[in-house]
């Protein structure tokens, strides 16, 4: 009797503590732990240094990619595996763009997608609109990705707001457009589009939708940005996209994981900082995508985690993102910057780059030089030239200056490439290169 008791006990005991262990086990997909933090005490690590400091540059002296039009956020057409697509000797660079006369804080009201193409993938010519007039969706058109698969081209988009609305809106939808490559000696033009498409919502869930979003004060919204990965090690294939944890404000609270370690714990207001990179599995046609628990999530550290998309380099996962100065969740700093992470698999295990997840970021006298960071394969990273030489004006006060100080001080096309160069988890700016150079 008293062995029987004894067993049963034990069993007890043994079911306890498996629930217990299970419980505080991540949740798993695909057989690996999924959504890791970056903490607060890693971000609190983020300091320049010679490795990741870009070199100051002039905006003035930089070259206009396309005379008539401001540029911002550019990527690369890419193949199926994400190498940087070669069409008949062509390279092809897309950027949001918006006529030179539109002052700078209202080229995201009316961006359109353009194209340029080069030989040499330095020397770009300007090759017009993506679209045809009237086809894409949205009110406007923000950053995506492109990918070529024969002289078929996917062309994936955020589009923001809707169509014909009467009163601007920052909602956003991942979407699609299919048509035909046409490459000869004379360029790459973009023929036969097919009916856009919305691909990918937020589900409330894991990603916060827009009306969860506009609950509550403080914070802005995020859902955008969708990047093309082929992953090299099973062939499956994905979009990592930009969002935000799913929830209204008030349902969510910092809590110890967020911090990394006690002493690093949160104050209350850091709940308005909820930036996640996303991602979703393509389950059959390029347009049908299912949607997966977040990579990586930002809550109580940062707001805004933009454009993320993943370089492979020796069987290592490296994931990149922007962002900005002024997103960083109350009681943490860092500069408007490239940051990336490092995993031996695509989903789970990753760990900040250099200890803090800083890449590189602009000098500390010109802090708004460049923005909106791409490391392409060959691990040139591309930005474009934001705001120079503001004289210690926070970038949110530009827009209350003339109209003359806004466009003498803005950049609008591309900024100088800079090489990187990565050795397991730490990398370094190794040399600048000129405007433009993606390969």
């Amino acid at each position: 009797m008293i062995l029987r008791k004894r067993k049963k006990a034990w069993t007890m005991l043994a079911m306890a503590v498996c629930f217990s262990v299970t419980a505080m086990m991540p949740v798993t997909s695909q057989g690996a732990e999924t959504t890791v933090n970056w903490t607060r005490e890693q971000a609190s690590r983020i300091e320049l240094n010679q490795d990741n400091t870009l070199p100051y540059f002039e905006i003035d002296k930089l070259e206009k990619l396309a005379p008539g039009y401001h540029i911002w956020d550019t990527w690369p057409l890419m193949n199926r595996d994400g190498s940087t697509a070669s069409i008949k000797g062509w390279k092809v660079l897309f950027a949001l763009s918006a006529p030179n006369d539109v002052l700078p804080g209202k080229v995201h009201d009316i961006a359109t997608i353009r194209y340029f193409y080069s030989k040499n993938g330095k020397n770009w010519t300007f090759g017009g609109d993506l679209f045809p007039k009237g086809t894409p969706l949205g009110s406007r058109q923000w950053a995506g990705s492109a990918m070529a698969d024969g002289d078929d081209i996917y062309a994936f988009y955020t589009a923001t707001g809707r169509e014909g609305e009467e009163r601007l809106t920052y909602e956003q939808r991942l979407a699609l457009g299919t048509g035909k490559i046409v490459a000869d000696q004379n360029g790459v033009r973009f023929e036969q589009w097919d009916k856009h498409r919305i691909i990918l919502e937020p589900d409330g869930k894991w990603y916060e939708t827009y009306e969860q979003a506009k609950q509550g004060e403080g914070g802005g919204y995020a859902f955008r940005d969708p990047m093309w990965f082929q992953d090299p090690q099973s062939g499956k294939e994905y979009l990592l996209f930009e969002g935000m944890s799913g929830g209204v404000v008030t349902e969510r609270a910092c809590k110890p994981e967020h911090a990394g370690s006690p002493e690093f714990a949160a104050p209350p207001e850091a709940v308005h900082q909820n930036g996640n990179i996303g991602i979703a599995e393509v389950t059959g046609d390029v347009d049908r995508v299912t949607m997966l628990p977040p990579l990586l999530e930002a809550n109580c550290v940062n707001e805004e985690l933009e454009r993320p998309h993943i370089v492979v380099k020796d069987k290592k996962y490296y994931l990149f993102t922007d962002t900005h100065i002024n997103k960083y969740a109350p009681g943490l700093s860092g500069p408007e910057g490239l940051y990336g992470f490092v995993s031996d698999t695509l989903i789970g295990g990753y760990k900040p780059l250099n200890g803090s997840g800083l890449v590189l970021a602009n000098p500390p006298e010109n802090p708004y030089q460049a923005y909106s960071w791409l490391v392409t394969p060959e691990l040139n990273v591309v930005g474009f030239a934001h705001f120079g030489d503001l004289g210690g004006m926070a970038i949110g006060d530009v827009g209350n200056q003339s109209p003359e100080f806004q466009f003498a001080h803005w950049g609008g096309t591309l900024a100088p490439t800079v090489k990187l160069s990565i050795d397991g988890d730490r990398t370094k700016i190794e040399k600048e290169l000129p405007q433009g150079w993606i390969k």
